[in-house]
């Protein structure tokens, strides 16, 4: 499932449903799902455990905060339907808005891609700031309160009924009790679901895990005002080693570097600069050595591996309870899927909030959100398991896509239109199949003449110096 194949959101489609709903995360997937519960329940609160200012800081409770995100064009359409004007907050709140098509400069598979021929929008930000806006506005509602410096303990539960309650939390040095109807649980990996259900006498969910030993740092630096360049170079085998410029608020880039297979970069200054300069493409390099570091220290952040937890395969769950964004399945983050997915979910929540009743509410929740997580996943997956030293279950069809895949992004070195169709699966936009129409396959598997070969290398390297 992508943007063009699930209906998009209705206001007024979700009638009542419940009194009271509680969202446990109060980062983009939590503040998306409390979004789309407000139609439905007459109070929402999400609990966070953080303390949080009223501006774009960082904070402790997202990790990965400080890294580069990407906002895909799924993720950028289906939260301008749940805040109308979320477009403008970002730009009124310092955020960039470039055509993806030719301002975004994509290299893979040994070359540059060709600039795409139609306009493709893309806003650029720090994930605080894009939190910040949404938070703003999911705040506005009267009927969702933000609860901060709470921290989840304990659902309530009760064993005849096999239904939450609510949950336990500490609030301060007060332990309380909040009733809810619903609950969701979007507390990312460090989820406690599978853990509290086996307890609790229901079977464990299956879990996979792709091993890919990923380190990815980050630093900014200062950008001129009018320079919006934005470069992207992720690893691809036999080459571990990656990185990407974003331009963000307050005249500056995000500088990433990633590197996979124990391959990572390191976080002193030298060291950093070093890992830039042996990267495919030297623009990184360049910026790098050329401009000022704007923050005191290079951020780093692990990520072991891809993870989806299987709860659609449960015979058995609990009524009055909910998991997504992360908690149900994260990504290689290199891949800028995250936001996008945790928007489409909470897409997919309003709608079976708006058909399902009763106690199939979760299952019919997890069966539906599936087919997000198949598209994302085995693009992730896909792309992972080029690399050799890659573990852990792979979807079948997987080796083939890959192959096909790759060949695609070769051609669109000099082919424009290839650009935009790979633009638009990776953007979560359109599903991996669309790669696969004849009009698309053609140009992928056509022979090439030794002349459009030689053609192709040259405009690949004309394609390097003008984007430097």
């Amino acid at each position: 499932m992508t943007l063009s194949t699930v209906r998009r959101y209705q206001s007024g489609r979700v009638q009542q449903v419940g009194e009271h709903a509680a969202v446990i995360g109060g980062s983009l997937a939590g503040l998306c799902a409390a979004r789309v519960l407000a139609d439905g329940y007459d109070t929402v609160t999400i609990i966070e455990k953080d303390s949080l200012s009223d501006d774009s800081s960082f904070r402790r409770g997202v990790p990965q905060g400080p890294q580069i995100h990407a906002l895909q064009e799924a993720g950028r359409a289906t939260l301008e339907d749940l805040f109308p004007g979320f477009g403008e907050d970002i730009i009124s709140a310092g955020g960039l808005l470039i055509d993806g098509a030719s301002d975004f400069k994509f290299y893979d598979e040994g070359g540059f891609l060709a600039d795409g021929t139609k306009r493709f929008p893309m806003y650029f930000a720090t994930r605080p700031l894009f939190e910040h806006v949404i938070r703003r506005r999911v705040t506005s509602f009267e009927n969702i309160e933000l609860r901060t410096g709470c921290q989840f303990r304990d659902y309530l539960f009760d064993s005849e009924t096999m239904t939450i309650e609510g949950i336990a939390v500490r609030e301060g040095s007060d332990q309380k009790h909040i009733a809810a109807d619903l609950v969701v649980d979007a507390t990312g990996r460090t989820s406690r679901t599978p853990t509290w259900l086996d307890d609790h006498g229901f079977d464990a969910p299956d879990i996979d895990e792709v091993q890919i030993d990923l380190g990815y740092c980050t630093t900014a630096i200062r950008r001129p005002p009018d320079d919006r360049r934005t470069f992207f170079a992720a690893a691809s085998p036999p080459r571990t080693r990656g990185g990407a410029v974003f331009p963000v608020e307050d005249n500056r880039w995000l500088v990433n570097l990633h590197g996979m297979n124990g391959d990572h970069p390191p976080t002193d200054p030298e060291g950093f600069t070093d890992f830039a300069a042996s990267l495919p493409i030297p623009q990184i390099h360049r910026l790098v050595e050329t401009y000022p570091q704007v923050w005191q220290d290079i951020e780093s952040y692990p990520f072991p591996s891809n993870r989806r937890v299987h709860y659609e395969n449960l015979d058995r769950f609990p009524d009055g309870l909910i998991v997504l964004g992360d908690a149900l399945a994260s990504f290689n983050p290199i891949y800028g899927q995250g936001m996008s997915v945790a928007a489409l979910e909470a897409l997919v929540l309003h709608h079976v909030l708006a058909s399902v009743r009763g106690p199939n509410l979760a299952l019919a929740f997890f069966d539906r959100v599936q087919t997000i997580i198949d598209t994302a996943w085995t693009m992730a997956i896909g792309a992972d398991v080029q690399f050799s030293e890659t573990t852990g279950p792979t979807p079948p069809g997987t080796g083939m896509f890959a192959w096909y895949l790759s060949r695609l992004t070769r051609k669109a070195h000099s082919d424009g239109e290839l650009r935009d169709a790979l633009a638009r699966v990776a953007s979560m936009e359109h599903p991996p199949t669309r790669l696969l129409r004849p009009s698309v396959a053609w140009r992928v598997l056509k022979p090439e003449i030794l002349r459009g070969e030689h053609t192709s290398h040259v405009s690949s390297k004309a394609e390097s110096r003008k984007t430097s």
